[in-house]
């Protein structure tokens, strides 16, 4: 009998558990000096990275990251990013993305290119 009860009491502890983790949101991960967004269509913005993550989010926006940048992120089509230097990694979402980067030796990950679209991701000379 105990382990009936035991045993019984058991998967409820469980699925409780789960219950509030589901309702739990995961920590945010916050770049050294704060992220930088640009969210919109057709913006034209000079930003300064200052070490700090930098997120493209929209359509047919240009955006120049002057200084170094941690980390940058694209999401949506055709956006265009010329960042001065990049540390750590550029990721993109989505299709007719253009990131330029003059320095650092970041990890590319092209999200879009895993799913047939075509972006360009490339060191070019500053």
């Amino acid at each position: 009998m105990q382990w009936r009860t035991v045993a019984g009491s058991l998967p409820t502890c469980a699925l409780a558990a789960c219950a509030l983790a589901a309702t739990v949101p995961p920590p945010a991960a916050h770049a050294k000096n704060g992220d930088t967004h640009v969210i919109g269509q057709g913006i034209e913005q000079t930003v300064d990275c200052n070490d700090a993550t930098l997120l493209v989010n929209g359509t047919q926006n240009r955006v120049t990251a002057v200084g170094n940048c941690y980390a940058v992120t694209v999401m949506g089509s055709s956006n265009t990013v010329v960042a001065e230097s990049v540390s750590h990694d550029i990721t993109v979402y989505g299709w007719d993305e253009t990131v330029f980067y003059h320095s650092g030796q970041p990890f590319i990950w092209d999200r879009g290119r895993e799913l047939g679209m075509t972006n360009r991701l490339l060191q070019v000379p500053g």
